[in-house]
């Protein structure tokens, strides 16, 4: 369908919905005065001060001049009856006539029979009204929706505090019209078409209903093809069950489309809206609105003969229905623009009528509210002494435990107890402490739903009936005997009774009552609201205020809502998220924050939008690569061969990466570069048909879009390695990046061109692949308080979440206000260890405030993460102690902002904030600081400085690089390596295994050469020395590390055969050193800690992290520079004695990592730098991890493989060989020679390669030789400049 007409259409019904709704206040002006034409036998109230109904209108000045209670409390009220159902929009208030009585707050409540009111809401909540300041001005509201009711009451919350309540009112309007249906249970009304069939592709279905029944069916109509609409009440809520050309959806099977409202047998109108065009659906019941598509194939809802209201009848078979019928009153029924229940008024052919009248009956019952969680009660007499009991009534509640009933029985009989407890009901007869009888029956009664009750007791037999189920005792009741008692309370009890009289220990009872029987006779709660029956203590009589808190649903992101009377409850479990509305996201937003934390490389759940509607996505982080890669991977990795395709019968591939394309979208857009390697292998199959023509070949983004160019070329430009028409006879392949991002990620391949002869294709797509976070580093700096960045309004009506980060010099300042009409958000550094949040949704503002220890105006980063949700108030600072509070359940809770965002500063231009803000996030949305800076004075891009905070995440002797976005740690003189110069470095050492590395003298080849470039060569000073390195072996003797300083001078370590450790210093020929370190067996497969640190002549020998051994050299002792240092087996001819020798005769065998000499890695540079660095590797080296060899047979050598992405495949560069063979036997030999020549080359390059390679190694040396014509200077500097070039460092952006 074209989208214009298709929305034509969708306003169209959407108009004719809302005018059959009745909105009559919008269609003319309904603001007329009611109340001034009324007689005073039209008002009524709780109480008056003349004894005697007042007259109360506007400007009322005769007798007392308007109505005052006899007493001024919060139980008065002031009611009108408008005569007949009005609309009303406006109501207006003054004080008592020359007096000092005026009301200055109220709310409203409205009736259509002068009971079972219902409150005036607003925003969800309870209205209360501005009142007056003084007894003559008019304060004027209008309403913000109006209400159609006939009796209209005025409940004063507040007065005068010098006076007492007085009030003079007025209500505007206008009359209300409407067609109303009666159904008593066994009625219906059947709207017959004029045609057999009424098929049709729009449908709109009005009407409003109300009830008292939980149950009955409000429409139904279907047809002989399965089609069928179903509108029916269950439990309270209205389900709505739509099937379009679905044969095997049957109304008795299949569950409901969808499922609105809640507590909807209040006995209080609701409305119901449904709009259809196609399979478009749009459900409305009240203010709550479901959008869903229906099954089936058909646009169309086929119905045969009629549509049925009030039931669902069996055909041939009056007065037979197959579900439980309506029973209550429909007004304003309309069905496609017809209005039903004025065709059964008129009696029209189309309407058959059975058992409907045309006015609503209403019945009169009386609901009671006990409000209260540790008090109210309602007391009720009995008649005493009767042989016998009984007693019953209804309730509904949410909450699990309650005092329902409770009376002392006479004669001695003992107590009755009737409660709630874990939402089962429990009757206990009890005389003293003696259980006589005790019943449990029922399970999940908090449900909201009105559940009946009755006890009866006549001879000893003792009977709980709920819901219609009776139960009775298990144990013998044969010597019970009881007799009605005097007084029976209801939901709590007084606090001047004692336990034998009411049980006060239980829990008070939050829920509604009504109609209580005692005794057989029912009770008149409006006596009992007069004070002429019984009493009570916070009671709201006449109406029942249960609200169900989980409609809406403000548990987020799938949270499960459950709730009490006074409050919800979200269950957040398996939603990955967090918080009091499940509103915060428990993973990151993207790879670069999860490196910024200390993580390593692995699989990660990425949430682009945090706390926004789109879930997390679970993705690899690379983080072990200078760029930190993040991967998606779909489920189509292999390399997939394709035949018999052409273009009417085109092979397709939808590639499924695992979360939606919304997700895919955040994940590219926050990215700075994004690609995706594309592989496309052929033979005698197209690409393109001509450069500018239809291609046979292309793929689809993210927007369904096909694009054929391929990887390498520009977007739009179709072009490829393969030829155009039949010039791709033999084997060909097209292999590249894809990355432009407006078009990432492919989403689909396409291919039309296999069905030839010998024709075929192969494709692979690979992972979706970016780097770089946009807006974790965005960050402006602000140059003074009068500057700041402004932005679109926040929208966070429900749930706001702010977060950045902030470093400053200065004492106060603004990060962020928002401005509404009351409503305001803001947040500041108050003092420089303050931080506060202040926000007003209308209740008056809420102040967090989170005091630090520390200085915050130190230039250091800073994270501030402020929220508000409909639970709870919360302010984080850094890793500080939260501020929380809760929020009030009652009240204004919508957070309402209409003035611009202002960042850095507020709209005065006061109080500004001068530092640096960056990462600024707003419920999940992430504001592009740096962008807006550029066209703001006062305000730069960017902010210097990341090292001064974060510099310490850089360990091991790494050093903190300074990056326009962030920070990078250089491990050049780190053992260690990985983003944070933390992951080891280690290899496993085999018998014959050695690394010699030689220190040369430092020269100044370059004026510009740092001497952190040439720290691979250098830092051989005598005078100071650290050594550091981590081992484990199970072989004695094993010499780990020698350092030789000339012919006779020398530093060894090594294992004894005992296991001890061993360290001596040779200083001359006579002159020996030896520490032995004996504290255990150091050949224990264990992982072992040693740090040699010697300052001048003070040495200190560390043993996994203790300090074992200090000792100070004599005067006389001298150091001699550093030559060569040796780890492993020493192959060289140095003429050692016989302990060193016997130590080395068997080599090491083990594992050893982050070998440290001074500045210098020795294992790091074999491993990373063998080529530029001066080490020579005999042996097998094999690069590990000694964690691994940990406990296990460290004899044994392991290769561990590793691979930095696990996405990553073996790469096929020639999927089609053998598989496609030529029909062409002259072809196949020329492929043949081909490949054995090619096999030819191959084996003899390799073969002068190896011996190249065996003639190299065999004439290294420990310092790189140079033709005899370059002079050392020069050979220097030829070393020193690939050390700066060629040199690994890792960086992070």
């Amino acid at each position: 369908m074209d989208s214009i007409p298709r929305l034509t259409s969708v306003l169209t019904l959407l108009f004719s919905g809302l005018w059959h709704l009745g909105l009559t206040a919008t269609n003319y002006n309904c603001d007329d005065p009611l109340a001034s034409l009324l007689s005073p036998m039209a008002f009524s109230s709780s109480s008056d001060f003349t004894g005697s109904p007042s007259s109360a209108q506007l400007n009322w000045r005769v007798g007392m001049g308007g109505w005052s209670p006899a007493v001024s409390n919060a139980q008065q009220w002031l009611q009108m009856d408008l005569g007949n159902r009005m609309e009303i929009t406006a109501v207006a208030t003054q004080g008592r006539y020359r007096s000092s009585d005026w009301v200055t707050s109220y709310s409203l409540m409205f009736s259509d029979t002068g009971h079972n009111w219902k409150q005036y809401k607003q925003e969800d909540s309870i209205w209360t009204f501005a009142g007056n300041m003084n007894a003559d001005s008019v304060v004027h509201h209008k309403l913000l929706h109006s209400v159609r009711a006939r009796f209209i009451r005025f409940v004063p919350s507040e007065w005068n505090p010098s006076g007492k309540i007085g009030m003079r009112v007025e209500v505007y309007g206008c009359p209300y019209k409407s067609d109303v249906a009666d159904f008593d249970g066994r009625s219906s009304l059947l709207y017959r078409f004029n045609q057999k069939l009424m098929s049709t592709l729009k449908d709109v279905i009005s009407l409003k209903f109300k009830s008292m029944h939980s149950d009955g069916v409000l429409f139904h109509g279907e047809g002989q093809r399965g089609d069928h609409v179903t509108l029916e009440l269950q439990k309270g809520r209205l389900a709505l069950y739509l099937n379009l050309d679905d044969s095997k959806a049957r109304l008795s099977s299949s569950p409901p489309s969808a499922i609105l409202g809640s507590l909807l047998d209040d006995q209080q109108w609701h409305s119901v809206l449904i709009e259809r065009v196609g399979k478009q659906v749009n459900f409305t019941v009240d203010k709550h609105t479901e959008h869903f598509r229906t099954k089936g194939e058909a646009d169309a809802l086929d119905i045969d003969y009629e549509l049925s209201f009030g039931g669902i009848p069996v055909p041939g078979k009056p007065g037979t229905f197959l579900k439980k019928n309506f029973h209550g009153c429909i007004e304003n029924l309309y069905y496609n623009g017809v209005n039903v229940i004025d065709l059964a008024k008129r009696r029209k052919h189309q309407i058959y009528t059975g058992n409907v009248t045309f006015s609503c009956s209403e019945p009169q019952i009386v609901p009671i509210t006990f409000v209260n969680s540790t008090s109210g009660y309602l007391l009720l007499p009995g008649t005493p002494h009767i042989d016998g009991l009984s007693v019953s009534f209804q309730f509904r509640t949410w909450n699990k435990d309650g005092l329902l009933l409770s009376t002392e029985l006479s004669e001695g009989s003992g107590t009755l107890l009737l409660s709630l407890e874990g939402a089962i009901l429990r009757l206990l007869i009890q005389k003293t402490t003696e259980h006589m009888a005790e019943i449990f029956t029922g399970s999940s009664l908090n449900d909201g739903l009105w559940h009946s009750v009755s006890i009866n007791a006549r001879r000893s037999h003792i009977t709980l009936t709920l819901d219609n189920d009776s139960a009775s005792p298990a144990q013998d009741t044969a010597q019970v005997q009881i007799y009605s008692g005097n007084s029976y309370y209801f939901g709590g009890c007084p606090d001047n009774l004692t336990d034998s009289q009411c049980l006060k220990h239980i829990k008070t009872f939050q829920g509604c009552m009504r109609l209580i029987f005692i005794d057989n006779q029912p009770k008149d709660l409006i006596s009992v609201q007069q004070g002429s029956l019984g009493n009570f203590s916070d009671l709201h009589i006449d109406l029942c205020s249960i609200k169900d808190r989980c409609l809406p649903n403000y548990c987020e992101h799938g949270g499960r809502c459950s709730q009490s009377w006074a409050t919800f409850h979200c269950n957040c479990s398996d939603t990955g998220y967090t918080g009091g509305t499940c509103h915060d996201s428990i993973y990151e937003q993207s790879c670069e924050v999860y490196r910024h934390q200390g993580n390593k490389a692995g699989f990660f759940y990425i949430d682009s939008d945090g706390s926004g509607p789109l879930g997390p996505l679970q993705v690899y982080c690379n983080i072990t690569e200078d760029k930190i890669w993040m991967s998606v991977q779909h489920k189509n990795t292999e390399l997939t061969r394709v035949k018999g395709s052409n273009p009417e019968k085109p092979y397709t591939m939808a590639l499924d990466y695992g979360g939606s394309m919304e997700q895919l979208e955040a994940l590219i857009d926050g990215s700075e570069h994004c690609e995706q390697e594309v592989a496309y292998h052929c033979r005698r199959s197209r690409l393109l048909n001509t450069p500018d023509g239809t291609p046979f070949t292309w793929w689809i983004g993210r927007s369904n879009e096909r694009h054929p160019y391929w990887g390498g070329s520009l977007p739009g430009v179709q072009q490829c390695e393969c030829g155009l028409e039949e010039s791709c006879l033999d084997r060909a392949s097209d292999t590249g990046f894809l990355s432009f991002k407006d078009h990432l990620p492919v989403t689909q391949i396409v291919i039309t061109d296999t069905n030839r002869s010998n024709s075929e294709a192969a494709w692979r797509v690979g992972p979706l692949r970016c780097y770089g976070d946009r807006h974790f580093w965005n960050a402006v700096s602000f140059y003074t308080e009068a500057s700041n960045l402004h932005f679109p309004t926040f929208h966070a009506e429900f749930s706001a979440d702010i977060s950045f980060f902030f470093k400053t010099t200065t004492l106060s300042g603004v990060f962020l206000e928002n401005l509404g009409m009351k409503d305001f958000i803001r947040l500041e550094m108050s003092s420089p260890s303050e931080i506060m949040f202040a926000i007003d949704v209308g209740n008056g503002p809420v102040e967090l405030i989170v005091q630090s220890p520390s200085l915050l105006n130190d230039n250091q980063w800073h994270y501030v993460r402020a929220e508000r949700n409909l639970k709870e108030t919360s302010l984080q600072v850094d890793s500080l102690p939260q501020s929380t509070r809760k929020t009030s359940e009652e009240g204004r809770f919508q957070l309402q902002l209409n003035s611009q965002l202002f960042v850095g500063g507020t709209s005065s231009r006061q109080k500004g904030f001068v530092g640096c803000i960056r990462s600024l996030h707003l419920n999940g949305q992430k504001l592009d600081l740096e962008e807006r800076a550029k066209v703001t004075s006062g305000v730069r891009p960017g902010c210097p400085g990341h090292c001064s905070s974060y510099g310490s995440n850089c360990h091991n002797g790494g050093k903190c690089v300074e990056k326009h976005s962030g920070y990078s740690c250089d491990c050049t003189n780190s053992p260690y390596e990985g983003p944070f110069c933390q992951k080891e470095v280690a290899a496993v050492f085999e018998a014959s295994t050695s690394i010699t590395y030689v220190f040369q003298e430092p020269y100044p080849v370059t004026k510009n050469m740092s001497l952190l470039s040439s720290s691979i060569y250098t830092d051989v000073t005598p005078s100071k020395e650290t050594i550091a390195l981590s081992f484990v072996t199970a072989q004695a003797p094993s010499l780990l590390l020698f350092i030789n300083s000339s012919s006779q001078d020398f530093l060894a370590v090594y294992i004894c055969k005992n296991g001890s450790l061993r360290v001596r210093y040779q200083l001359g020929k006579e002159e020996s050193h030896v520490f032995t370190i004996d504290a255990e067996n150091f050949a224990n497969r264990r992982m072992h800690h040693m740090k040699i640190s010697r300052e001048g002549r003070e040495l200190m020998i560390q043993m996994d992290q203790q300090l074992l051994l200090s000792y100070n050299f004599s005067p006389e002792v001298e150091f001699r520079t550093v030559r060569s240092l040796t780890l492993g087996k020493i192959t060289e001819n140095l003429g050692l004695d016989s302990e060193i020798s016997k130590a080395n005769m068997l080599g090491f065998v083990g594992c050893l990592s982050s070998v440290q000499y001074n500045h210098i890695a020795p294992l790091k540079a074999a491993l990373r730098h063998a080529t530029i660095a001066p080490v020579t590797v005999h042996g097998t080296l094999t690069e590990s991890s000694c964690g691994s060899m940990v406990d296990s047979d460290a004899n044994a050598v392991t290769t561990v493989h590793s691979s930095s992405d696990p996405f990553e495949k073996t790469d096929e560069r020639e999927p089609l060989t053998n598989a496609v063979r030529s029909d062409s036997a002259v072809i196949g030999g020329v492929i043949a020679v081909v490949i054995f020549i090619t096999f030819c080359i191959i084996g003899i390059m390799t073969r002068f390669l190896y011996q190249q390679k065996q003639t190299h190694r065999t004439k290294q040396m420990k310092e790189k030789e140079y033709p005899d014509n370059l002079d050392s200077s020069f050979r220097n500097d030829i070393d020193l400049q690939n050390t700066v070039t060629e040199c690994k460092r890792e960086y992070f952006i």
